[in-house]
């Protein structure tokens, strides 16, 4: 019964882990889409302090120069952009622990299931990683290739919790065999979330270009932007469509299969959801001149698509696996 209750504990943290590392993901993008990936120019302090300024008045007044002599020119104080970052920082120290805390109730599936603990202790070291990528983003001044290599961890972070979480769930999964699926179904999921992998690489290429000219434009003129995106950007944006008819094919193979396991059409209403808010939002930022409250969106809708596909996978893989067996 301790076990049990212990179990519990562990999927629910799991879970709670889960839809933070998403706001982090969220929280993330509304700094680099307001300019304020470099609001703190240091790390792991923030100007020198664990707690930083809130007003230029506090920090010294050749502080330009100490940052310029330290590798980080142009270092200009904004409070708001400061505080933005510093906020980003908060949320990964708090995710920091929850992975730590969902690792420790991960111990029982040592005897119970040992691939639950190892993904979970896996997750943590992932998490200290991306910390570390973190800083290097920071010392890089916002690379572009680093902050494509940030999200990519970002998504693997994601892919383990879930596959930890549902991992856990499988004998509730294997109790209830999951028939009458079309026998592609399964090759059909791993070839959209490859297409999402590469959508999201895309992505931040455009994002990166994005800011290069946003950077040009000293975040002004937005409706001179899209004159100067770059080849990426166009096969970005017609790539969409791949995405939502694959989608659209596997949203309505699941639903065939929704009143024997709801499970599978809330999943499918959730991903076309997602999908559909992801286009959505592409479209306001092509046609409004790259508003800057879609950017965050836009990029938190792709991430939710892979997580939500992932996890159809794998419950799908553990129910089919009991129905052949």
């Amino acid at each position: 019964m301790n076990h049990q209750r212990h179990i519990k504990k562990f999927r629910t943290l799991g879970s709670l882990t889960i839809f933070a590392v998403y706001f982090l993901i969220l929280v993330g993008g509304i700094v680099r889409a307001s300019g304020a990936g470099m609001g703190c120019p240091d790390w792991p302090t923030c100007f020198g302090r664990w707690v930083p300024p809130s007003s230029v008045s506090e920090l010294p007044a050749d502080y330009q120069k100490i940052y310029a002599d330290r590798g980080y020119s142009n270092t200009e104080f904004n409070a708001t952009k400061t505080w933005t970052e510093y906020l980003n920082r908060l949320a990964g120290v708090t995710i920091g622990f929850l992975i730590f805390l969902t690792l420790l109730y991960s111990l029982p599936f040592r005897n119970l299931d040992p691939p639950v603990f190892y993904l979970a202790l896996g997750t943590f070291l992932l998490v200290g990683f991306q910390g570390w990528l973190g800083a290097k983003v920071v010392a890089s001044q916002l690379h572009p290739g680093m902050i494509t290599v940030h999200m990519i961890v970002a998504l693997a972070i994601v892919s383990l919790l879930i596959y930890a979480i549902t991992r856990s769930q499988s004998s509730v999964f294997e109790q209830k065999p999951l028939t009458g699926l079309h026998p592609r179904l399964q090759n059909v999921l791993i070839a959209a979330m490859t297409l999402t992998v590469i959508q999201v690489v895309m992505g931040t290429q455009v994002r990166e270009s994005v800011d290069t000219i946003a950077a040009a434009y000293q975040m002004e003129h937005r409706e001179l932007w899209r004159d100067n995106f770059p080849l990426i950007f166009y096969v970005h944006r017609s790539f969409a469509s791949i995405i939502l008819f694959t989608n659209l094919w596997l949203i309505w193979r699941l639903l065939q299969r929704a009143g024997e396991h709801p499970y599978l059409a809330r999943a499918a209403t959730a991903l076309g959801l997602f999908i559909v808010t992801g286009i959505l939002t592409g479209v306001i930022m092509d046609r409004l001149d790259i508003p800057a409250a879609a950017q965050p969106v836009h990029l938190l809708m792709a991430t939710l698509v892979f997580g939500i596909q992932f996890f159809i996978f794998t419950s799908v893989s553990y129910s089919t696996r009991s129905s052949s067996s």
